[in-house]
């Protein structure tokens, strides 16, 4: 049987699928019982949904085995990340996962593996960072801590001060949407204002290099409203803000600003495969702010397809053309990096 690419059914899966079937390859969606619509209506995309009570569930025997026997590779996404596990990925799993399943939990922001880590050892500009208790007193600060409600959202607060952010986290305290056990392990970073950009790369191991496949922003509820809204109305509603990510729109970098974002992509290949051996294979992303003195400070990290791919289902690929003469999305760059490393039965290097 030919090679099938399956996802789990969340995030860029569409993407996946969609650059998967461009290459003529097979396509298998892991859904779960109530999210399996979109995917099941698009026969011509989703070969076969595989339905399940939960995500968790594709690291049983059986459903391995019917994923070895369509003879499958497994592109992961944040939704398998968080639903799934690390370590069942790591130690469970043992359908092939294109890139490097292990490179998953550095994403995170605590523990021996997380991304301020990975950014130091590259040596790429990140935002200060400090224990909640040890933030320093007079710069404005930003948490990021992980919902108690939902472990795939991210809750964001922004502080004036140390003090202000102590209100704050008590504030989210008492109404729920953090927990004690989460806070113990979050820090505060210093707030940097700048233009937000998602860069997504490609790290080829078929053709040895690092691409640039495109660029976007995020659009986040319900920020957006706010931001659309006159600033006398945004003071007079004083309403909290919210940052769950609910879409993403193309953009481009200006052209003097792209030596200094594909530098830190080649510095990130380099210390992923030093921490983490083999390091990056396949897409990433580096989220960054341009600061005003036009220089490039990377705040977050994903370590596998980012959701912001899915741009390209609105409008055509970006700087993929410039790699590769034809606008690629990243879920057609993974289609095309599986066919050619197929053909040289060099497969294996790009598989974990």
């Amino acid at each position: 049987m030919g090679l099938s690419v399956a996802s789990v059914a969340s995030h860029s899966a569409l993407d996946v699928f969609d650059g998967a079937k461009d290459e003529g390859l097979r396509t298998i969606a892991i859904c779960r019982r109530g999210r399996e619509r979109i995917y099941a209506a698009c026969r011509e995309t989703v070969d076969v949904c595989l339905v399940l009570g939960d995500y968790r569930e594709m690291v049983a025997p059986e459903i391995q085995e019917r994923l070895l026997a369509e003879n499958s590779v497994i592109v992961p996404n944040r939704s398998m990340a968080v639903y799934v596990g690390y370590t069942p990925i790591e130690r469970e799993l043992r359908v092939s996962v294109f890139g490097n399943k292990h490179l998953l939990r550095w994403e995170e922001r605590s523990g021996e593996k997380n991304y301020y880590r990975l950014l130091d050892e590259a040596r790429i500009r990140r935002p200060a960072l400090w224990r909640l208790e040890e933030a320093r007193p007079d710069v404005p600060l930003i948490l990021k801590i992980q919902e108690s409600a939902r472990p795939q959202e991210r809750a964001f607060i922004i502080a004036l001060n140390k003090d202000d952010l102590y209100s704050k986290v008590s504030e989210a305290l008492r109404s729920g949407v953090i927990s004690e056990e989460h806070l113990k392990e979050a820090v505060a970073e210093e707030l940097v204002l700048g233009a937000h950009f998602n860069v997504n790369f490609f790290y080829s191991v078929a053709r040895g290099r690092l691409e640039i496949l495109s660029v976007d922003r995020r659009i986040q509820s319900n920020l957006d409203g706010h931001l659309h809204l006159p600033a006398r109305h945004q003071l007079q509603l004083n309403l909290p803000v919210s940052m769950i990510e609910v879409g993403h729109m193309p953009a481009t970098l200006r052209e003097s600003l792209l030596e200094e974002a594909y530098t830190m992509g080649e510095k990130f290949v380099e210390a992923a495969r030093r921490l983490e051996p083999p390091g990056a294979i396949g897409p990433f992303t580096l989220q960054l702010l341009v600061t005003p003195d036009l220089h490039l400070v990377v705040y977050d990290v994903a370590t596998r397809i980012g959701g912001g791919t899915n741009a390209h289902l609105g409008i055509g690929g970006q700087y993929s053309k410039i790699f590769l003469r034809r606008p690629v999305s990243a879920g057609r760059r993974i289609a095309i990096e599986l066919r050619e490393l197929e053909r040289e039965k060099r497969l294996e290097e790009a598989l974990t």
